[in-house]
């Protein structure tokens, strides 16, 4: 499966691959939002679910994939440094702020800088109606956050630190976005980076889960935190591998931007799912946010 990943590198057929990666990218991180800003605290649904993906990757990593090469070492700890530091600042910004409100700004900042750092890491361009859209994509995305955060009833008195908070984590999310690029590109293998990462990704936040457990007066049930930590490590799997074979098949800028669509599905899962107030005015800020996107790609 790798030679045949690797052989639509450049061509047209990995376009439409790349694509199809990022919209799913997208779907499964909106799901993936879900799962750790849910019933649970966001800290000890991180801690689960990032524990789950790491004993799940283990075996791919030791027995299954080629062993990295010595230069992916330095390459795996600064992407795990960014990979934590991205995270705390999420966790802190869904324990002070309501999930429609802190996932649009997370989202909207992170593409915007991360086209940017492509056209400086990889040399990538946008064409005139491709930043059209991007403005198009993130007037919806930043739309939704200034309308959630008008008229939002929820967790007003820290609305204005989880804003900050969103707007730092969104800046990590620009950051690894290229740099995990940059990873999966400097190995022989893209699988060989998925499973060493999500095995060393994995090792910090059960800890910090497993402390913040202990400290707490009542605690949840172990179970279900569990069981929501198996489902969001599988979510995990195809979400961050689909954007990560994206940028390796394709410009590393578009598949950054089309994720972001991710948005939309977030809104209707805080609907559907969440409970959270959607009305007309964010439903058309939400379309906004897919007309960006489909500029973006047509425009290329």
């Amino acid at each position: 499966m790798s030679a045949w990943l690797i052989s639509l590198e450049g061509t047209a057929a990995g376009h439409q691959m790349a694509l199809a990666l990022a919209l799913l990218a997208a779907f499964l991180h909106a799901v993936f939002g879900a799962l750790q800003k849910g019933r649970h605290d966001p800290w000890l649904s991180r801690g689960a679910i990032d524990g789950a993906y790491a004993l799940m990757a283990a075996p791919f990593a030791l027995f299954v994939v080629p062993w990295p090469e010595p230069h992916m070492w330095v390459i795996f700890s600064t992407a795990w440094a960014i990979h934590v530091g991205y995270k705390l600042l999420q966790a802190m910004a869904y324990t002070k702020g309501a999930y429609t409100v802190v996932y649009p700004v997370v989202r909207g900042t992170g593409p915007l800088f991360a086209v940017i750092g492509a056209g400086f890491l990889f040399g990538e361009t946008f064409t005139t109606a491709q930043w059209i859209g991007v403005a198009v994509l993130l007037s919806g995305i930043f739309g939704l956050a200034l309308y959630n955060l008008m008229f939002l009833e929820a967790a007003r008195d820290t609305l204005g630190l989880a804003l900050m908070l969103a707007v730092c984590t969104g800046l990590f999310v620009a950051l690894y976005t290229t740099y995990d690029a940059y990873g999966i590109r400097a190995t022989a293998d893209p699988f060989t980076f998925l499973a060493w990462f999500f095995m060393i990704d994995g090792l910090t936040f059960p800890v910090i889960a497993a402390l913040r457990y202990r400290s707490m007066i009542n605690p949840p049930a172990p179970g279900p935190l569990l069981l929501r930590g198996l489902f969001g490590g599988l979510v995990a799997f195809f979400s961050f591998g689909s954007i990560m074979l994206a940028t390796r098949l394709d410009k590393v800028g578009e598949a950054a931007v089309l994720r972001e669509t991710s948005t939309v599905f977030a809104a209707l899962i805080g609907w559907l799912v969440l409970k959270e107030t959607v009305g007309p005015r964010r439903i058309a800020l939400m379309g906004l946010i897919a007309l960006g996107a489909v500029i973006v790609e047509v425009g290329g």
